[in-house]
């Protein structure tokens, strides 16, 4: 779908107050990353630093690290987990976050560990729409 001209695809779950999405997979893992709108928000980045492998995240806190032109921000992560895997592409190609943030740009690999909880904060489909307007008016 696209909101405000910035694509979101519909199968994702979003967090919109940080701009961040989780995919849920068919092997129980999820893939988590940064939304257009995030992108759009930061502009290019030049570094991407996730948290190691090994590393309990807990949603709406830090699950990795972007250094952009004139600032070092924190990226939430979407949902609590494991982090299982980090994508080794961003070492050499960080550019990947804002030129692929669906794809080629995850950030990293969760074994969630409270989704039941998490997925009260989260919005997908449709529900994204409204909760764009309510959060970007």
């Amino acid at each position: 779908m696209i909101i405000h001209g910035l694509s979101f695809p519909d199968e994702l779950h979003y967090l919109v107050e940080h701009d961040v999405w989780a995919r849920l997979d068919a092997d129980g893992l999820a893939t988590v990353g940064i939304a257009a709108s995030g992108i759009k928000l930061s502009g290019e980045i030049y570094m991407c630093r996730p948290r190691p492998v090994g590393t309990e995240v807990v949603q709406r806190k830090a699950i990795g690290v972007v250094e952009l032109a004139k600032a070092i921000v924190s990226v939430k992560c979407a949902i609590s987990g494991t982090v299982v895997a980090v994508n080794p592409k961003l070492e050499v190609s960080p550019e990947l976050v804002h030129l692929d943030p669906y794809g080629e740009g995850w950030i990293a690999r969760l074994l969630p560990n409270n989704l039941a909880t998490d997925r009260t904060r989260l919005v997908q489909g449709e529900a994204l729409r409204a909760a764009m307007q309510c959060e970007r008016p």
